[in-house]
């Protein structure tokens, strides 16, 4: 073992970073899991899984052939993937193959920012952190740590931090991505939509897209019920500014103005309740405040919505009516991304609203009710009682967050109030692209005394770290069991399908060693993650060798429609749908929702709007050299009107500047009649500046370093991001 004063410094940077991935990966100080290919097998192995290149899950079968990864599969018995996984899924093998990974652990030597770092032994890196987090402790207390993370695989990490005494725990996905939208139908129904949502589109007669991109957005459950509802001749209604994948499929394609959805919404509500097209029935047994919320959007007609949406107001009379004509089994989809213009709470009220007078929550084409496979926790020690409350919303500033706020934890690591945060741990998400405005982010990261990323690709937030910690990739590694609410009831398993290949280890696994070296080995009483499923599993009856097996199981039908006899409630303070919202009004905001008009752009702007690829997930797979081969960088759609009088030429490279002077990289022009000539479009996640990943840097412009600006939602703490505005500047 070489030791520290021996060991090579090491500068990462686009000219060295080849000449790290060739240094051998040091032994560990700590033994590691074992090892699962000692003996390489002939022929074709076939080892079910499921899916982590997005969060949905998908199960799957990796195939080996002569012990080497082949390709993977969907898994046939998986209710979400039903045997088929997108491309993103059967491009998995490219995050093994990556040569860009992390390989060995890292700490900084000089400031945040730069990438230099030194390789280090586990043992080397725990010692750091734990001394760093002991003293911060001591200085601070525990909750002055607080913990980011993305997927299943940080639930390991978050239960060391809770047995260290914080609970200062958080991700994007709420207050940047799906947060408006859930709590708009808590508001509404007294329940979320949840995730996988809870949408039956395969069975929808009627289906309406408000800048939901299925089939870009690549969510595999949904998109193939999409398809399916499709073939079925189902009415498609997609209402974006941009003509997307969705709505080639449409029957009615409405291209509003960018920001006026709500405008759309009262308006089709308009004619809905004075034409009583609505569910008569189950509004009146089920419904509270009725009479309200008609007189409040008596005024909103389609003539007073046409100069806000630019949507002609027979378009939005025959789409309303044909809504009608199908309900219960018309679905107006609540999205996922919701967090636009920053009243997204109000407009998701607005799409429930519009819903529930289809009649469609807990009814066959709408909304099933999820049932969920039951399956025991571990008999783990209870936590310590914390000190402090929770650093995100101080007073409840936010009132109806129901999730922490994660911009929250940022504004109290810059402002250290209500009192100081001093280390962040960030799993698997890229919080430089994640959250908006990344000089606050930035802000925030000079004020920690440690910062520690935990990953499987050396992303933008690791270049900031001060240790960075590589974690095998899902093919590498067991996580914790998945059952997610759906359609029915089953049971995954994520299971190493072939070893690292150097000195990664599994989020479980850095998660034990932290806490032992942090005294909190009582809270980790198994000794490996085998022992620890393999005891859950016996409290069903099932054991771990059979689940490795089998990778999927199914528990018992349960109904999921009130047809089937689920009993209609509303965890609602009036315990019914709640058209007029007295704890809204209570709390000193709009009860009904309102039209709120958006801000316009300056002259010689666009709006910025961004979205998903079907071939990539968020900014984390952009090195995956399988998937870079089906998109290499990224594209800012023109219209074309715009590009002439621009002098724009297809496929020329330009700049963006937005309306705070920031410049992107270069981009390429897409030239198109498909967009309004008030905004711009690009796909998210590109336009990488970490040295460290040599395969994406540079390619395409990064929309998040463009959105410098955001609104944040006054209910519950999202912050929007569709606020921005770009011009072009050509490159010479």
């Amino acid at each position: 073992m070489n030791s520290i004063s021996r060991r090579k410094f090491l500068k990462i940077s686009g000219f060295t970073v080849g000449a790290a991935a060739a240094v051998s990966a040091i032994s560990p100080v700590i033994k590691g899991a074992k090892k699962i290919n000692k003996e390489k097998i002939k022929g074709i192995q076939k080892i079910p899984t499921y899916c982590d290149i997005c969060f949905w899950k998908c199960g799957a079968i990796a195939y080996l052939k002569d012990g080497k990864l082949w390709k993977i599969e969907g898994h046939p018995e998986d209710p979400l993937s039903k045997g088929r996984l997108c491309p993103r899924g059967t491009g998995g093998i490219g995050a093994y193959s990556d040569p860009d990974r992390l390989r060995s652990p890292l700490i900084r030597t000089r400031e945040r920012g730069k990438e230099e770092w030194k390789e280090v032994t586990w043992g080397e890196a725990f010692d750091y952190i734990a001394e760093k987090m002991n003293k911060i402790k001591a200085q601070y207390g525990p909750e002055a740590v607080a913990f980011f993370a993305h997927g299943i695989g940080g639930n390991f990490l978050k239960h060391t931090l809770n047995a260290f005494g914080t609970q200062n725990i958080s991700a994007p996905s709420f207050a940047q991505c799906r947060g408006p939208r859930d709590v708009g139908f808590e508001l509404t129904f007294g329940d979320a939509i949840g995730s996988p949502e809870r949408t039956d589109i395969e069975n929808s007669k009627c289906l309406v897209l408000i800048g939901s991109h299925l089939g870009e957005n690549m969510h595999n459950s949904q998109v193939q019920e999409f398809a399916t509802a499709v073939q079925k001749d189902a009415t498609i209604i997609v209402v974006d500014p941009r003509f997307s994948v969705a709505a080639s499929k449409a029957k009615y394609y409405l291209p509003i103005k960018p920001g006026t959805d709500t405008a759309l919404l009262l308006a089709w509500m308009n004619v809905i309740v004075s034409e009583k097209l609505y569910d008569v029935d189950y509004v009146t047994k089920f419904g509270f405040g009725f009479e309200q919320f008609a007189a409040e959007i008596s005024q909103y007609t389609p003539e007073w919505a046409y100069p806000e949406t630019g949507i002609d107001p027979e378009l939005i009379r025959t789409t309303a009516r044909v809504m009608s004509q199908h309900k219960p089994a018309t679905l107006i989809h609540p999205g996922r991304h919701t967090t636009w213009y920053g009243d997204d709470t109000q407009r998701s009220r607005a799409i429930a609203l519009l819903n529930a007078l289809m009649g469609s929550w807990g009814r066959k084409g709408g909304f099933f009710f999820p049932t969920k496979f039951s399956i025991p926790g571990y008999p783990y020690p209870a936590y310590p009682e914390p000190a402090k409350p929770k650093v995100d919303n101080p007073n409840k500033k936010y009132p109806f967050a129901s999730e922490e706020i994660t911009t929250g934890v940022r504004d109290a690591t810059i402002t250290g109030k209500p009192y100081p945060i001093k280390s962040w741990f960030v799993y698997a998400t890229n919080l430089m692209n994640a959250l908006p405005n990344e000089e606050e982010t930035i802000k925030a990261i000079q004020n920690l005394d440690l910062m520690v990323v935990v990953d499987v690709i050396p992303s933008e937030i690791a270049g900031w770290a001060d240790v960075v910690l590589p974690e095998s990739i899902y093919l590498e590694r067991y996580d914790d069991l998945h059952s997610s609410p759906f359609k029915e009831q089953f049971l995954g398993i994520r299971q190493p399908v072939v070893d690292s290949p150097n000195d990664q280890k599994p989020n479980w696994w850095i998660a034990k060693k932290l806490a032992e070296k942090l005294g909190l080995g009582n809270y980790y009483p198994w000794n490996d993650i085998e022992e620890y499923l393999d005891f859950r599993l016996k409290k069903i009856g099932m054991s771990l060798e059979e689940m490795k097996k089998k990778g999927i199981i199914h528990g018992n039908k349960a109904p999921i429609y009130f047809e089937e006899g689920i009993v209609p409630e509303f965890a609602t303070p009036s315990g019914k749908i709640e058209f007029y919202s007295p704890q809204l009004a209570e709390a000193g905001f709009d009860p009904v929702p309102k039209y709120k008009r958006p801000e316009q752009p300056p002259s010689g702007y666009f709006r910025l709007l961004f979205g998903r690829a079907p071939v990539h997930s968020f900014s984390r797979t952009q090195s995956n050299r399988i998937l870079m081969d089906m998109m290499e960088e990224n594209e800012i759609w023109v219209n074309e009107d715009v590009a002439n009088r621009f002098g724009l030429k297809n496929a020329q490279h330009v700049r963006l500047k937005n309306q705070d002077g920031v410049v992107s990289n270069k981009i390429k022009v897409k030239i198109t009649e498909r967009i309004r000539p008030d905004c711009v479009y690009m796909v998210h996640g590109f336009g990488h500046n970490s040295k460290m990943l040599k395969g994406a840097f540079g390619k395409g412009a990064s929309d998040a370093q463009l959105i410098t600006k955001y609104k944040t939602d006054p209910l519950m703490g999202g912050t929007a991001m569709n606020v921005n505005f770009v011009t072009f500047e050509m490159e010479a």
